[in-house]
């Protein structure tokens, strides 16, 4: 049976080389608990044989563990590795070693089927490695000078493999990186390159820009500050793979990084940026998780999420002032569907807005999209981070663009982003009393009764105003915290180091007629406080008193109050609950025009 697997293929990948699909017998196996009550975190260790050498430097995550079916990874079993990295470790003399990630496997034969050890396999060991041929070894052409970027330097060529050099190096997946390790180099491919942004404050002048970068174990996000951005932005180029060295990992914030990773980097003073020009890792593709359509309906807002759609018309560009800032603002409306037969508005801003063109109802392919809510309909926005592409060459790209010429373009859709009474001036306007005395929460007791009002907040309830939820950007429950540093989120069943601060604010608002209680979320309350979640949270961790006076300053303010009421028990008891949909500034214009129409029907 020794035929059965491809002797020295693991002396090939364990001294840098390459193998493909190379055909291995498991000798032992071990489970490594994460220990944080997460199995789907849970690592496996392997001892393998090619029957003529053995390791026990290969590991696999469960979900690949779980290719192995029900029963498992039993001893003597033979398996074809499918995919394959490798990463350097410091072992405990202190020098590197590597270890055998494994991405992929397939079961060729049960062990219980085998029952014995094939061949007589010796540990491997750098003697080993030295016996092996080099994998780069023969005729091959004269190797390509690479690009050194170095923030100390500055970019230039090489005319050898100096100190600067990365390349040459033992290299880390993107997924082994944490803050704890700071010796690594990865070779990552840019999915995505974000514009410049630059801000001005009291503190200052700044501008940054981000790229997102992907290997096979994984994806993360990078971000140079001040002069990292005229250091690298001109040099960094999408669908490049460079060598990266020296930045900071930290952990990421999940308020403006929607990317599956726990982690970002931050580039410094040393790092090292080198583009790899003998390998475009050009088998790599950004993975999409794409939501129909129709779905999006049901999701709640501020998710990310990615979506793909055919353009069916583009809005003029629009540029306006923010009010905030004063700074000029541009964006473009883009109305994008699928084969769900159901449309939805997707806005670009800035450079994205200005080079859009949609002509030809191209396929758009959105990664990172944030979900917006406004009169009832759901938007889409582009945020610094979203990955676009137009026609990319993936397969969803070819179906759904058969689908509109064949059947799509004639088909009657439905558009989710048309503003409906709830968030319009077509709810109806009542005042507290007439709440109360129409009964509204019982009209509709499944989905509640909306109303909108002119209020003022006359007593906010600072006890509770603000929580610890899960920094998830998809969840917004509230974390338990486990006195040691992290916070353990139920519903998502994970453990973060970190956390993000959430409004759920109980105000007293009144008008002419009487006062109501009204629950505020996170978004409508900011409006109200005059600050984000964030900033209220860091207030009142250094000083209790500023965060009351804080929540002082809230009261007397006028807003128009758009309300769901809805009869709910509580204690076996109905009550009538009131949540303010949306919290608005007084337009006094329409607010005057409701008052003429008013006062017009009293007349007639």
């Amino acid at each position: 049976m020794a035929e059965l697997l491809t002797r020295g293929a693991l002396a090939t990948i364990m001294s840098g080389g390459e193998y493909t699909e190379p055909v291995v017998q498991v000798l032992s196996i071990k489970k490594m608990n994460a220990g944080s009550g997460q199995p789907e975190k849970d690592r496996y260790r392997a001892y393998l044989s090619d029957g003529e050498c053995a390791i026990s430097f290969a590991i696999m995550t469960a979900p690949v563990y779980a290719k192995a079916g029900e029963n498992g990874l039993s001893k003597f079993t033979i398996m074809k590795i499918g995919r394959y990295i490798t990463s350097v470790v410091n072992n405990t003399e202190g020098k590197d070693s590597r270890v055998l990630l494994i991405l992929d496997l397939q079961i060729l034969k049960n062990g219980d089927d085998i029952g014995e050890k094939i061949g007589n396999p010796t540990p491997y060991s750098e003697t080993i490695a030295k016996k092996t041929p080099s994998p780069s070894a023969g005729p091959h052409p004269p190797a390509k000078t690479p690009k050194v970027m170095n923030s100390g330097s500055g970019a230039g060529t090489s005319t050898a493999v100096g100190n600067l050099s990365i390349s040459p190096h033992l290299t880390h997946p993107i997924s082994s990186l944490t803050p704890y390790h700071n010796k690594w180099i990865i070779k990552a491919r840019v999915i995505n390159k974000s514009d410049i942004r630059k801000w001005e404050n009291a503190r200052g002048a700044g501008q940054l820009f981000s790229m997102d970068l992907a290997d096979e174990s994984g994806e993360i996000r990078c971000t140079a500050f001040r002069e990292m951005v005229d250091k690298y932005f001109p040099l960094i180029e999408i669908d490049k793979v460079y060598y990266i060295s020296k930045c900071q990992v930290k952990t990421a914030n999940k308020q403006f990084n929607s990317l599956k990773n726990d982690y970002e980097m931050t580039m410094t003073s040393e790092t090292i940026v080198e583009e790899c020009l003998d390998d475009d890792m050009s088998s790599l593709q950004t993975h999409y998780n794409f939501i129909s359509i129709n779905k999006i309906a049901e999701m709640e807002a501020n998710e990310t999420i990615d979506v793909i759609g055919v353009v069916t018309s583009v809005g003029d560009l629009q540029t306006f002032q923010a009010r905030t800032t004063g700074r000029e603002l541009k964006k473009k409306e883009v109305q994008l569907v699928d084969q769900s037969n159901t449309t939805i508005t997707l806005t670009l801003w800035g450079q994205q807005a200005e080079n859009f063109n949609g002509s030809g109802n191209p396929v758009v392919v959105v990664k990172g999209a944030r979900i917006s809510e406004f009169g009832g309909g759901k938007t889409l926005s582009a945020m610094a981070g979203t990955l676009m592409k137009i026609n990319p060459e993936i397969k969803e790209c070819y179906r759904i663009k058969g689908w509109y010429e064949s059947e799509g373009m004639h088909s009657t859709t439905k558009d989710i982003s048309m503003r409906t009474g709830i968030g319009g001036f077509s709810t109806p306007w009542m005042s507290f009393t007439e709440v109360t005395e129409q009964q509204l929460g019982t009209i509709n007791p499944s989905k509640g009764d909306y109303y909108q009002v002119k209020g003022t907040v006359l007593l906010v309830k600072h006890e509770n105003a603000l929580y610890k939820a899960c920094p998830s950007p998809d969840c917004n429950k509230k974390v338990i915290d486990n006195d040691d540093g992290t916070y353990r989120c139920e519903k998502c069943q994970k453990i973060f180091e970190y956390f993000k601060y959430r409004f759920l604010c109980n105000m007293n608002v009144g008008d002419w007629s009487g006062n109501q209680w009204i629950s505020t979320f996170n978004d409508e309350a900011e409006k109200v406080v005059g600050m984000s979640a964030q900033e209220a949270g860091a207030i009142q961790e250094n000083d209790s008193r500023a965060f009351s006076e804080k929540i002082e300053e809230c009261h007397f303010k006028e807003f128009i109050f758009k309300c769901r009421a809805k009869m709910e028990s509580y204690n076996d008891e109905q009550r009538l609950k009131t949540v303010a949909i949306q919290i608005n500034p007084i337009n006094y214009e329409d607010y005057n025009s409701h008052l003429i129409n008013n006062i017009k029907q009293y007349i007639n």
